[in-house]
């Protein structure tokens, strides 16, 4: 595992899947924090036993439609900074799996499938630092020498771009068109991209 850990390729993956579990989150968080519906309308009127009428009850909930804004906010965040992914991932597994759950309880055409590759990729997440985490249940953590990415400012600092827009952009804007929110975000990390591979190819060059 650490022999993987020391390359790239793998390590962006993981990066960027921070990112996007962690976007996606603090995207969805805002809407609740404010108060506001998930969906455009109402789901009052919908039978008791459709998501409609769930995702309504939630809402009219109040302080716990506001409370699981928080708690997605806040995973979000710590996915996002890179230096606190970890505890982002523990955060986010009891989330992602209850929201993968309710998915499946309810109709929800494809959205599932969605949920699904969220639930795994957050395990993913937590794979990737098993080392780490195996204090938790009286392990002993190997020695990890591996160079990560992840303690290279510019990958906090994407990190932190990325969540100060979406987190300004939801909480001016209400409207369900996320396309223009989807292209900034891939622009942005697309750039960080390019730097961050520049960078790690001088590295390499200066070294040899």
């Amino acid at each position: 595992m650490n022999s993987i850990k020391e390359k790239i390729l793998p390590q962006i993956f993981i990066i960027y899947t921070r990112y996007l579990i962690g976007g996606a989150f603090v995207f969805a968080s805002l809407i609740k924090i404010k108060g506001k519906r998930f969906t455009s309308q109402s789901g009052e009127l919908n039978p008791i036993n459709s998501a409609w009428h769930f995702f309504e009850t939630m809402y009219q909930s109040g302080l716990y439609w506001k409370f699981i804004g928080v708690c997605q906010l806040i995973a979000g965040f710590l996915l996002m900074t890179q230096r606190f992914s970890k505890l982002g991932a523990l955060i986010n597994l009891p989330i992602i799996l209850n929201i993968f759950i309710i998915t499946l309880s309810y109709y929800f055409a494809y959205t599932p499938v969605i949920t699904r590759f969220m639930l795994i990729a957050n395990l993913l997440l937590i794979f990737w630092e098993w080392n780490d985490f195996k204090i938790i249940f009286n392990l002993t953590p190997n020695i990890d020498k591996s160079v990560r990415l992840e303690k290279d400012y510019l990958w906090q600092i994407i990190g932190l771009i990325l969540f100060l827009f979406t987190f300004t952009y939801r909480l001016f804007i209400d409207n369900y068109n996320i396309i223009f929110w989807i292209i900034t975000c891939f622009l942005i990390g697309l750039t960080g991209l390019v730097i961050g591979l520049y960078r790690e190819r001088k590295n390499k060059l200066s070294q040899a």
